[in-house]
């Protein structure tokens, strides 16, 4: 659907965003995310039209955009952080401009601002004046605007900002019922709503890409945490020439036991590795109070790759 390859952008001396390649597939939800300053925004307004790449391409179908302006600004909805909203239209006075601004045609502009109003749940505040809306209202017209034409790449930038839990889960819905018919990229600070709607990942470090990776990839853990009692260097000893496990760490537990992280082989298995850590428990003369796979969550691999612990 949407390729992107080696995308560089500079500022001066300063790399904003450095060879950075992905691609997003239409039905994908895909997160992006990343510390303030990491290339985010640019990003997404080198995707829109709205800044040019020093270096690197934008496809879509094949097509480099650079070559088809017109074919972007058709097929591409999106909804920046701060929404260009006037306050003194009505809400389907904007669409309508925004559906022209498209350059989508007059016959079929009445159809597609219907459509937007319809999706966004704003047919009952169409002919309010926009500035006379709540902030989660807003947030739906923009939403709004960045549907009209039935685009087939959405960038939405923190589309739950401001929301309360109500209006969050409307626009999860309504960003999955987007997702049936078109890529959706979606930039967040809030990793609850990457959790919620998002198949897959792109994170962010200084301008490069970290991580591209699908969600249920990240949370399948290959690290053991296992907790026991007895003598914790005899036991670190065995743990450590079981074949599967590549480490160990050791740390303190309460009372008399003691915590070890185990880390797995690439091509270990969990299960087979699970009996033998159990097996070489009862050979040590310890017992075991606690074996599982260690839980990983969005937040901790988030910190993993910006190196926040250290």
């Amino acid at each position: 659907m949407i390729e992107v390859q080696s995308l560089t952008r500079r500022y001066g001396r300063t790399a904003a965003v450095q060879d950075v390649s992905f691609c997003v597939r239409r039905n994908e939800i895909v997160g992006l995310l990343g510390h303030n300053g990491a290339g985010k925004t640019t990003i997404m307004r080198m995707l829109s039209g709205y800044l040019e790449p020093n270096a690197g391409t934008i496809t879509l179908d094949g097509i480099d955009i650079a070559s088809a302006p017109l074919l972007l600004r058709r097929e591409l909805g999106y909804l920046p952080e701060n929404p260009p909203l006037y306050p003194e239209m009505s809400v389907v006075d904007y669409l309508e401009y925004a559906a022209t601004l498209k350059e989508i045609g007059r016959r079929d502009r009445l159809r597609a601002v219907r459509e937007a109003l319809a999706a966004t749940d704003l047919s009952q505040r169409a002919l309010d004046h926009v500035g006379e809306l709540s902030r989660g209202m807003r947030q739906r017209v923009g939403v709004a605007q960045a549907i009209l034409g039935r685009p087939r790449v959405l960038i939405l930038d923190e589309p739950t900002n401001g929301l309360d839990p109500r209006q969050t889960q409307h626009m999860r819905e309504l960003i999955r019922r987007l997702a049936r018919s078109a890529a959706v990229i979606l930039s967040t600070h809030i990793m609850q709503e990457v959790d919620a709607v998002c198949e897959r990942v792109l994170l962010l470090r200084e301008g490069r890409l970290a991580l591209d990776t699908r969600l249920q990839e990240l949370y399948r853990s290959r690290t053991l945490v296992l907790v026991a009692d007895g003598d914790p260097a005899a036991l670190q000893h065995h743990l450590a020439h079981l074949p599967q496990v590549s480490a160990v760490r050791r740390s303190t537990a309460p009372g008399e036991l003691h915590r070890f992280e185990l880390d797995l082989h690439g091509n270990a298995d969990m299960d087979t590795a699970a009996g033998n850590v159990a097996s070489c428990v009862i050979n040590a003369n310890a017992r075991l109070c606690q074996l599982a796979p260690a839980v990983r969550d969005l937040h901790s691999v988030f910190s993993e790759v910006n190196g926040d612990g250290d």
